[in-house]
């Protein structure tokens, strides 16, 4: 969904609810009326993907966003806001004041109605709601709020990219357990703990680790006992849940620390050394780089600079280091 394609003004906001209506519809998540104030320059895309009875949607507002002040309408579902960029501000039930959750924050509440709410310009933020059968017992009617990098939000995280992904290509039961995992990892982020041991979080845990290292890939910390500490979970746990996905996670670091290496000795004007690449990516020296370059590749990074015709190695300037070693 996108309107803030040139020509969707001032369309934009019959442009999103159309595509909304259309790829989630009504039966998940009614969208509310919205202010006319705001309606005019109504500037958000989204990603929304229908998982089953829940929904998940990656949206950027360019235009700040406003609600009509009593949107009406009853909904029985839990909603949760994850916000990267700008804020949004939710209407509380009677009784309670306005809830805003700024940036780097989530927020996880049960919705008996629909309620007012206006979002800042430039927001990102990503959005769920799902079923609440399962989720309202526990909640109750507590509103949790946390960090958008807590351990739980990581996972969770990880879960909905992989689903956004792979939803089109799953069938009726994918989708459902795609659904049922969300849940599960729902409930961890509402108790602030998961069951590491639960098979279904293997691949979302394998996910999480991954974009943590791949943040952090020229960290010279960066090691499976990071990653474990990082999402709290045992180092055998992170080994374990790899190995469910078929990989193992040192390898994971080492090959795409070798891809990004790759990546700059492609680079039309890089001047590199084999040892500032190795110093770089956590190599313990131009020897060892160059076998783990060429043993991947199967061509040292000498002979794959010369085949792209971009990058130049320069011989290292630290006249005690390894001079462009070509070690087999």
């Amino acid at each position: 969904m996108d309107s803030t394609a040139p020509g969707s003004a001032p369309r934009g906001l019959d442009v999103f609810r159309r595509g909304w209506e259309t790829q989630v519809g009504d039966d998940v998540f009614q969208l509310p009326a919205f202010n006319p104030d705001t309606t005019g320059d109504f500037r958000v895309k989204g990603n929304v993907a229908k998982v089953h009875g829940a929904a998940i949607a990656d949206l950027h507002a360019a235009s700040a966003t406003r609600t009509a002040d009593v949107p009406g309408g009853d909904q029985d579902l839990i909603a949760m806001y994850v916000v990267r960029s700008g804020s949004w501000t939710l209407g509380g039930p009677p009784g309670y004041g306005d809830q805003t959750v700024p940036t780097g924050q989530f927020l996880v509440r049960h919705l008996g109605r629909l309620t007012a709410f206006d979002t800042t310009a430039h927001l990102t933020a990503k959005f769920l709601v799902l079923p609440p059968s399962e989720l309202k017992p526990l909640l109750g009617n507590r509103v949790i709020t946390g960090p958008a990098d807590s351990a739980e939000m990581r996972l969770l995280t990880a879960l909905t990219d992989m689903i956004h992904a792979t939803v089109a290509d799953l069938g009726p039961a994918g989708v459902l357990a795609a659904q049922n995992t969300l849940i599960e990892l729902t409930k961890a982020v509402v108790k602030g703990r998961f069951d590491d041991v639960e098979p279904r979080m293997a691949p979302a845990l394998a996910q999480a680790a991954k974009d943590l290292a791949d943040r952090r890939l020229a960290d010279p910390e960066l090691s499976p006992t990071m990653l474990a500490r990082e999402l709290n979970v045992s180092v055998r746990t992170l080994h374990r849940a790899f190995a469910a996905v078929g990989e193992q996670v040192t390898a994971y670091i080492r090959h795409r620390r070798l891809h990004e290496a790759r990546l700059v000795l492609a680079a039309p004007s890089g001047r590199v050394s084999i040892s500032e690449l190795a110093a770089h990516w956590q190599f313990a020296d131009g020897s060892h780089f160059t076998r783990a370059f060429k043993k991947h590749y199967g061509q040292t990074p000498t002979e794959y600079a010369r085949s792209t015709g971009a990058a130049s190695l320069v011989p290292n300037p630290h006249p005690s280091g390894h001079r462009l070693a070509e070690s087999a």
